[in-house]
């Protein structure tokens, strides 16, 4: 049986690592070694871990690590204490393989304390690109870490070939958001509406707003601001707003959030819908408003559109589907005004998501049960040159 460790630091993580974890834990050929950390610990954050034990998962180990504070040198000392955390539980656990997740800072830190215990690294997701985020550094660097790869398109293949690594190691599997929209059994109009406090029959759009982690404090806030003015020329329309993650600059975001929502009655703000009923909400939506990620994965899924606001997510590929529009009210007002009308609504509707079709896991299994013998892995990887011919 086969040891491998899994890692979650964030409530939107966990919801797509889910079906993964479900199919490595029934499995008889592995045995799951399921890792907590980051804001899952943090009450400020939701306690989000006990969501996990609720799904019945075994959580092997919580680790500690984040700082509460919203600064620059606040993450640089969040990541110091995961790679003191994580070093105590590589070196007192064998493990065959550690599975990460996209582009966050805790998840570098994790990475780093695994390959000085050379454990190797399957990481999901590289070769995608967020120009306006340091997570578009993270991402790259944790391919480099990485032994093996999950794409979710060609594309992004490519460039993690680009990147040197082999293409015998880089697997094209899709994205996991897609197939918990495939596979969740998600709740009824009415029963989400009840649980939101919002009228049934009234439109609402779903908002996520995180910080564009390469600006400053002000511009932070500052951008919140604009959206925020722009959710107030909709009057009837109510907004459901999940608050930012355990970013620098996060908490200036969600105290604007808060005070807003303390003052208009056509807005809600939750820490965490947790994923069912979040991925409900996508389903009936008018829109998604925000620069999350879930607004070019999942929201394609449910042929709605999304209003993409700045630059954080510039650089995926994206459906028909996405308004992108600049951080100011007047484009924000008039990207609102485009994804309600009604023509377009009908074209979002025959959108194709192009993160794939809904069985990432299966994938991502078949392969692992392919290449069982992790222990006889050598991790010294040649880099491999693009125009060179390879055997």
């Amino acid at each position: 049986m086969m040891n491998i460790a899994v890692l979650t630091a964030t409530r939107a993580e966990y919801g797509l690592l889910k079906p993964l974890l479900t199919k490595i834990n029934d499995d008889e050929d592995f045995h799951l070694n399921l890792i907590v950390t980051g804001a899952h610990l943090s009450p400020e954050f939701g306690l989000t871990y006990k969501e996990i034990e609720e799904d019945g998962f075994i959580i092997d180990k919580k680790i500690e690590m984040l700082i509460s504070a919203d600064s620059s040198a606040s993450i640089s000392k969040s990541m110091g204490l995961a790679l003191m955390g994580f070093a105590d539980y590589f070196a007192d656990n064998k493990l065959d393989l550690l599975i990460v997740l996209g582009d966050r800072y805790e998840t570098l830190a994790v990475a780093l304390a695994a390959m000085n215990q050379k454990i190797p690294i399957a990481h999901l997701y590289g070769g995608e690109t967020t120009e306006g985020a340091v997570d578009e550094s993270i991402r790259h660097a944790l391919t480099k870490l990485s032994y093996f790869h999950f794409t979710s398109t060609e594309e992004y293949k490519k460039r993690v070939i680009q990147l040197g690594e082999s293409p015998a190691r880089v697997n094209v599997v899709g994205g996991l958001g897609v197939e918990n929209i495939k596979s969740q059994s998600l709740l009824p109009k009415g029963e989400f509406a009840k649980y939101v406090n919002i009228e049934e029959g009234k439109p609402y759009a779903m908002v996520t707003f995180h910080p564009v982690t390469l600006d400053d404090s002000e511009n932070a806030g500052y951008q919140v601001d604009e959206m925020l003015k722009a959710i107030n020329e909709f009057p009837n329309i109510n907004f459901l707003i999940t608050k930012a993650n355990a970013d620098a600059n996060g908490r200036i975001i969600n105290q604007k959030i808060d005070e807003y929502v303390s003052l208009n009655e056509h807005a809600r703000a939750f820490t965490s819908l947790g994923m069912k009923r979040y991925l409900s909400g996508l389903k009936y939506a008018a829109f998604v408003l925000g620069n999350s990620s879930s607004g070019i994965l999942e929201a394609p899924s449910f042929g709605i559109p999304t209003v993409n606001i700045g630059d954080r997510q510039k650089g995926r590929i994206q459906s028909d589907s996405v308004i992108n529009c600049e951080p100011l009210k007047v484009s924000i007002v008039a990207a609102i005004e485009k994804a309600m009308n009604v023509e377009y609504r009908k074209r979002a509707k025959q959108t194709i998501n192009p993160y794939g079709k809904g069985n990432a896991s299966e994938k991502i299994i078949k392969f692992l049960k392919s290449n069982k013998n992790f222990k006889n892995i050598n991790l010294k990887k040649n880099f491999y040159d693009l125009g060179e011919v390879h055997e």
